[in-house]
């Protein structure tokens, strides 16, 4: 340990070393990114200019489009920084930073996901309690719940990197910093960390996933019990946004963090990791705008279309 010099900075060797593809898949992260913004962004005005939107339901979809805006924003910048300059590096405290407030977004988004369910799980299969059930009220405190159990989680888990050291190799091959990663640079023992990351992760993370798929059992139950076609029809078009929001997101990243150790490559957990992390926020909006029609009906008025 004293003849190794401590690392205060990382390399991040990105998707290419090419200069070519650099700039190819510069202009392609870019578009994704500006699709993201302007799509979630235009999902909060509707739902904020349109009164008929002004539910429990529309009030969870649009924090979730403005978590989307922060979620994608903790990564997107510095890769595409990183795609048009030389020195690709990121120093330890921007990563550490970097980590907290991706695990803060992830987290949050699964608590407001399972958030989401549990409403539509209310408005299925308790339709005459559902004013009262899930009031003004109750939206708030859960959306606040959401964020302080995201905040705790990214807090208890980046809280014990500060007293790792870091000895080099200083190279991070990924185009963000990631917990994983960043736990098999260390030089020091991370066995805490990992403990720590299992016990509180899986934790909450199994919570909020129980939660989401119990409100949908309960809820396909409801829909099978429904006699009329048209009944069945309109109460599964109700969720069916939400449920296809949950596979994409929840699916990636439970390949991503709970895949072996072996038979993987890097350029897979790239691709895994910009499946959830970049193109799902993009979708959100397209998603529910496409399968709901009150969300198109709204835009349409918006434009005057």
């Amino acid at each position: 340990m004293k003849n190794q010099t401590s690392v205060d900075e990382f390399i991040l060797l990105g998707l290419s070393d090419d200069s070519t593809a650099q700039v190819f898949l510069f202009l392609i992260f870019l578009s994704i990114y500006l699709i993201t913004l302007v799509g979630n962004m235009l999902i909060m005005v509707v739902i904020r200019t349109d009164p008929q939107l002004h539910t429990p339901m529309y009030f969870f979809l649009s924090n979730l489009s403005f978590l989307d805006i922060c979620y994608s924003s903790v990564t997107v910048p510095k890769m595409l920084e990183s795609l048009l300059v030389t020195k690709k590096t990121i120093s330890l405290s921007g990563c550490i930073a970097q980590i907290f407030f991706f695990i803060f977004m992830v987290g949050t988004e699964v608590f407001l996901l399972s958030a989401m369910a549990y409403d539509r799980y209310a408005a299925i299969c308790n339709p005459l309690r559902y004013s009262t059930v899930i009031s003004y009220r109750v939206c708030i405190q859960m959306v606040v719940g959401a964020w302080v159990s995201g905040f705790l989680d990214s807090l208890v888990n980046t809280l014990f990197l500060i007293d790792l050291q870091f000895c080099g190799p200083n190279y991070i091959n990924h185009f963000s910093c990631e917990l994983p990663l960043l736990l098999q640079m260390s030089c020091t023992s991370t066995f805490a960390n990992e403990m720590v990351v299992f016990t509180f992760s899986m934790t909450l993370g199994f919570a909020a996933l129980l939660l989401i798929v119990a409100s949908y059992v309960c809820i396909i139950g409801t829909i099978f019990n429904i006699s009329s076609s048209e009944g069945r029809q309109k109460a599964f078009s109700t969720c069916a946004s939400h449920l296809t929001v949950v596979l994409l997101f929840c699916g990636t990243a439970i390949i991503r963090y709970m895949r072996p150790t072996s038979g993987y490559s890097d350029t897979l957990d790239k691709l895994v990791s910009i499946q959830y992390s970049i193109i799902t926020p993009m979708l959100n909006p397209i998603i529910y705008s496409l399968k709901n029609k009150e969300v198109k009906t709204a835009v349409r008025k918006l434009f005057r279309i």
